[in-house]
């Protein structure tokens, strides 16, 4: 590709909202153009990266026996009513109606159509399990875009589907996924971490997300340094490993204290003569309709996804002040389980450890001190509690460290929530209807491209992975005025595309400089400059990841990038 010939506008400037450095290069390199918030127009040299990402993602789907299909963007109401998600999903799935008034959704994700797809077509068991993606656009009306490509309100996706017979084959088919995964990120040179996550709206039991680590992410990954592990923050589990009750303590006698105006858990802590993690917190939550007394250590952060799916709830807030006075007979600030009604009373695990500890006396102006295990009763412990940096990782190989990542993938066991609620069905040898078992994969198509910079980049500008690069060599004409540099240019050229290289030929009559700069900005891994001693016959090669330049004979530019990218 000549350069005089491509639209290819880098800039110096960036706007001021342009906050993530994969935003401001892809804006710089003259890779995007913004359309509106959240939505952009992909320019050739981000086409060619797209399309190499795709071919990627294709060659490792080839492998595990995924076949690619296409499904539309305009998305019946009917079949997401009949899944449940048409108002479960909120405000972030884009609605519209056509001429008639009948309603419809851009598509942010494709279970509901890729079941109304399969329908009376997917009928015998001797089909399954059958393994469906596309890459395509999808949409999501995020409230604040942000971050270029990596929260927008439109994005490409490959989204993958597969049906079972049972839960086996579809872990079968899930860890084949999880393993394609593996080496498509590997492929794009990314360093991430697979961590187990929560499933979201989108449903099911068991699933991994793939998190590149960046700065810039706004999901945080717990994780050790001794092993493999790895999870969401949200769900990361917290072991009883991490408590222990001192042996040889002296049990007290329980007493109440008067706390007239302590304000925080701090306050009543310091107030009672405890640490805060031997302060007792009790917060009043009403979950389903049914209300909840949660017992913590002070210092402790609540999980609401922890509690939902300990207590099987699906919508939890905070009980209003009257709820806590006329229903569960205490008082803000002083709640406690002593004397507690009308609720559940349920214990974060590290309470069961805590030892002459005061809490809430559900009086006003008073708690109890040297309260001990067995003081209270609870109906049941769980995990409930946010892991913190320091803790004992689930694995116990070591103590977990905190990172930012960019969610660049994920897999999920969907089970039978969607066959059953759209019911589709299949019939087994015994010509029995069963519903599918059903799993979801996706890739953030256009997300991957900002993670790869976030990466991959220096003070010059972006260095691409070879798998992924809008070309394999740039070649730079240093003076196309002086004929020498222009007819040994012209027949490197050709060379180099006739032995099969992709090359980005910077033929424009522009000064050295903009054209060196140009050229590291845009990060293609090899660059081939023709310059002063192409009457010598020498041209220089410099790869771009470590700015290294070799003088080479013409004669051996050919096994220089072939060594290259061997």
């Amino acid at each position: 590709m000549r350069q005089s010939r491509t639209f290819i506008p880098t800039t110096r400037e960036v706007p001021s909202s342009a906050e993530a450095i994969s935003h401001k290069l892809l804006i710089k390199a003259g890779m995007v153009k913004q359309v509106s918030a959240g939505v952009y127009t992909y320019l050739p040299l981000a086409t060619k990266v797209i399309q190499n990402i795709e071919r990627v993602i294709r060659e490792e789907h080839d492998k595990i026996g995924a076949v690619e299909l296409l499904m539309p963007l305009l998305q019946s109401e009917d079949y997401w009513k009949e899944s449940g998600r048409w108002y479960k999903m909120g405000d972030e799935l884009m609605r519209l109606k056509d001429r008639k008034g009948a309603g419809y959704a851009l598509s942010p994700t494709a279970e509901e159509i890729i079941c109304q797809t399969v329908n009376n077509m997917l009928t015998s068991y001797k089909q399954l399990p059958m393994n469906l993606y596309q890459i395509q656009t999808k949409f999501r009306d995020e409230m604040r875009p942000r971050l270029g490509l990596l929260r927008g309100k439109e994005f490409i996706m490959k989204d993958g589907y597969s049906f079972h017979d049972s839960p086996e084959s579809l872990r079968e088919t899930y860890l084949d996924y999880y393993n394609a995964y593996s080496n498509i990120f590997d492929r794009f040179e990314l360093k991430y971490r697979a961590v187990k996550a929560d499933s979201g709206n989108i449903g099911g039991s068991y699933t991994h997300e793939f998190q590149a680590l960046a700065e810039i992410g706004e999901d945080t990954i717990a994780y050790t340094e001794e092993s493999d592990y790895a999870a969401n923050i949200e769900t990361a589990a917290v072991v009883e490993q991490n408590y222990t009750i001192p042996s040889g303590f002296e049990k007290k006698e329980r007493e109440l204290l008067e706390t007239p105006d302590q304000q925080t858990i701090d306050d009543i802590a310091a107030y009672c003569g405890v640490e805060v993690n031997r302060a007792m917190k009790a917060l009043a939550l009403k979950a389903d309709g049914e209300f909840y007394l949660v017992l913590m250590r002070g210092n402790d952060q609540l999980n609401d996804i922890k509690f939902m799916k300990a207590t099987g709830t699906s919508e939890v807030e905070m009980a209003t002040e009257q709820e806590i006075e006329e229903v569960m007979g205490s008082v803000v600030g002083y709640m406690g389980p002593f004397g507690i009604k009308n609720c559940k009373v349920i214990g974060d695990n590290a309470i069961k450890y805590m030892y002459n500890h005061s809490c809430g006396a559900n009086k006003k102006g008073y708690h109890y001190i040297n309260v001990n295990p067995g003081d209270y009763e609870v109906d049941a412990y769980y995990d409930l509690r946010m892991i913190e940096e320091g803790d004992i990782a689930e694995d116990l190989s070591g103590k977990i460290k905190f990172a930012k990542g960019i969610e660049v993938g994920q897999v999920f066991e969907l089970g039978k929530g969607y066959s059953e609620a759209m019911n589709i069905t299949y019939l087994d040898a015994n010509g029995r209807a069963n519903h599918f078992y059903m799993g979801c994969y996706g890739i953030g198509v256009s997300r991957v491209i900002s993670a790869i910079i976030e990466q991959h980049n220096d003070e010059k500008g972006i260095i691409w992975p070879k798998e992924v690069a809008p070309f394999q060599v740039h070649l730079v004409c240093v003076d196309v005025k002086k004929q020498e540099q222009l007819e040994l240019s012209e027949k490197l050229y050709a060379e180099l595309t006739s032995a099969g290289y992709t090359v980005l030929y910077d033929d424009r009559a522009e000064r050295a400089g903009v054209k060196f700069n140009d050229a590291d900005l845009i990060g293609i891994p090899l660059q081939v400059v023709v310059g002063k001693k192409a009457t010598e016959g020498i041209v220089e090669v410099k790869e771009r990841k470590t700015l290294e330049k070799v003088d080479t004979s013409i004669t051996e530019v050919l096994s220089k990038v072939g060594q290259f990218y061997k």
